[in-house]
């Protein structure tokens, strides 16, 4: 059942979106060689308390952290770890969660850790541009697949696996909510998108294969062929027109709507 979400709900994730921002922001600014995953999410976990929010996914269905960090083959729910430490040339992603008064924010994104090759750099950029080209179809009267289509659109022509094993979703009391959204379709298909869905938007795509496996500790997801992946994540209102995007950093009043972000 997709949930509607009232101003009042809108508000608090708007609300649990800005302290989510605000530690990402900060958790991308600690990133360098030597660190390990575990210092950022110390870091993020303490933030987020301070800022009198939760933690989304510390204990969600078991899992330890606060922040997924996933590197480079790692395509979601990575664990922190004192042992993984950062190095010259990685990529890292990192998704995170808060709660403020039982609603949820969801966003993600990855970064190069110092220099990466130009087709690292494309991939980021790519998968990216393919988040908001999602986003950008998230509004009143348009479907669940032209989410996906737009999604799929960028990925597609420049050969990267758009993985199909794990997709957005909407949100909200729940981290996870109905309805789910795929990050490839067909446009004009699907679940009409009405005003008040709150969706999570999070194309992945690969350098090969859009084939993943979760590993042992049963939380980390990887690729089968090694290549490298990338994740981009953010939480929206959909509106009658520009969606509303709860996890980009303001400096204005949060009541403002982002369209593209760009």
């Amino acid at each position: 059942m997709i949930i509607l979400k009232a101003e009042r709900e809108i508000g608090y994730m708007r609300e649990a979106g800005q302290i989510l921002a605000r530690t990402l922001a900060a958790v991308k600014a600690a990133v360098e060689p030597g660190i390990s995953t575990m210092d950022l999410d110390r870091m993020a976990e303490k933030m987020i308390r301070q800022a009198g929010g939760k933690p989304s996914f510390k204990g969600y269905k078991g899992f330890p952290a606060t922040l997924c960090t996933s590197i480079n083959d790692e395509v979601v729910h990575g664990i922190p770890s004192t042992k993984r430490r950062i190095k010259e040339g990685d990529i890292l992603s990192i998704d995170i969660g808060v709660i403020i008064n039982g609603y949820h924010a969801d966003a993600a994104v990855t970064i190069p850790v110092g220099e990466v090759s130009p087709k690292i750099q494309e991939l980021l950029a790519a998968t990216e541009k393919a988040m908001w080209a999602g986003i950008a179809q998230a509004r009143a009267g348009k479907r669940l697949g032209d989410i996906g289509a737009a999604i799929q659109a960028v990925g597609d022509p420049l050969g990267f696996g758009i993985v199909r094993d794990f997709v957005g979703h909407g949100i909200g009391q729940s981290l996870h909510e109905d309805p789910q959204v795929p990050n490839y379709g067909t446009p004009g298909y699907g679940t009409v998108l009405k005003a008040g869905m709150c969706l999570a938007i999070e194309p992945m795509f690969n350098m090969g294969t859009h084939i993943v496996k979760v590993m042992p500790d049963q939380w980390t997801v990887v690729t089968t062929d090694g290549g490298w992946s990338a994740h981009f994540e953010h939480s929206l209102v959909v509106r009658e027109g520009e969606p509303e995007v709860l996890t980009v950093q303001r400096v204005e009043s949060p009541q403002s709507a982002v369209g593209s972000g760009q």
